[in-house]
C-alpha cells in the first residue's frame, strides 16, 4: 500500500536576550515518526512530505493523487496546497490541489485529516479548510474559527462504536489526550469514538472513496507518551488504513 502523508514539520527560530544581548537559533523537527512509523511496521510504503515541501511537490491532479491508495493530511495548513510557487511568485495559473483532492475521493480515493494546530480550522482558524473541497469529503462540518479545544488536565475520549472493524480488538481505556480540534459530524458519518459531546473519530463513504477524521494529534503535543507508547497503538491505525482502502 502506497501512503502519503503531507505535514507534521516545523520550523522554529528564537531569539535569545541576554541582558543588552541577543542572539538567535534555529531549528527543524517533525512529528510524523510515531504514525510512520506504525504504517511501516503493517507493510506499508509511506512517503513523509514536510510542510515546506508540499506548495511545490504535492501532486496537483488526480491522476497524481491515484499513485497512493491513501492521503494523509497532517497539520499542513490549506495555505500550502492552495499557493503553489508558480502562482504565489509568478502568478501563473496552477491547478487547485483542494479541489484535485475532493475529485480523487469521490473516484475511489481515501483521505484522513489528523487534527493539530494547522488541520481543520486550526489556530486562529488559520488553516482555513472550511468551505473547501477538502471539507466536502470529510465526514465532518467545520468550525468558522478557531476549533481548538485545549485540555491540559488531559481527557480520555470514550469509544460508542467498539464492533466497527477499525476498533475490533482494542480493548480497554483509550490513553488520555491534550486537546483537539472541534468538528460537527457530517449527515451520513459514523461517529466511532467521543471526546465528551464531540466526535473524536468519524468516518465516511463519499462516492466510490472513503474519509476519516481523527480530531487530536498522531504526536506531541496532543498526544502525550501515554498515548504514543499505547498498546494498541499500531493495531488502531494499521485497521484504520486497512477500512480507508478497503477495496482500493
Amino acid at each position: 500500500m502506497q501512503i502519503l502523508i503531507a505535514g507534521e514539520s516545523w520550523v522554529t527560530h528564537s531569539t535569545h536576550i541576554k541582558g543588552f544581548d541577543t542572539f538567535t537559533t534555529c531549528s527543524y523537527e517533525e512529528g510524523v515518526g510515531w504514525l510512520k512509523g506504525a504504517l511501516e511496521r503493517s507493510g506499508h510504503a509511506v512517503q513523509h512530505m514536510p510542510n515546506h515541501l508540499v506548495s511545490r511537490d504535492f501532486p496537483g491532479t488526480i491522476d497524481e493523487l491515484r499513485a497512493y491508495q491513501l492521503v494523509i493530511l497532517s497539520d499542513c495548513g490549506s495555505n500550502n496546497l492552495l499557493l503553489h510557487p508558480d502562482t504565489f511568485v509568478h502568478s501563473q495559473a496552477t491547478p487547485n490541489r483542494l479541489t484535485a483532492i475532493g475529485d480523487y475521493v469521490q473516484h475511489g480515493g481515501a483521505l484522513l485529516m489528523i487534527g493539530g494546530y494547522m488541520s481543520f480550522q486550526g489556530i486562529d482558524g488559520k488553516a482555513r479548510y472550511r468551505g473547501t473541497a477538502v471539507e466536502m469529503v470529510l465526514p465532518a462540518i467545520l468550525q468558522s474559527s478557531d476549533d481548538r479545544v485545549e485540555l491540559p488536565e488531559g481527557q480520555r475520549p470514550q469509544v460508542v462504536a467498539p464492533d466497527h472493524p477499525i476498533l475490533q480488538g482494542i480493548i480497554g481505556e483509550w490513553p488520555h489526550f491534550l486537546g483537539y480540534n472541534r468538528f460537527v459530524a457530517r449527515d451520513g458519518a459514523e461517529v466511532l469514538v467521543r471526546m465528551g459531546d464531540d466526535p473524536f473519530l468519524a468516518v465516511t463513504h463519499v462516492g466510490r472513496g472513503r474519509s476519516a477524521a481523527f480530531a487530536s494529534d498522531c504526536g506531541p503535543h496532543w498526544g502525550p507518551p501515554e498515548y504514543l507508547g499505547w498498546a494498541y497503538h499500531d493495531r488502531f491505525w494499521a485497521q484504520l488504513v486497512a477500512w480507508l482502502t478497503q477495496g482500493s
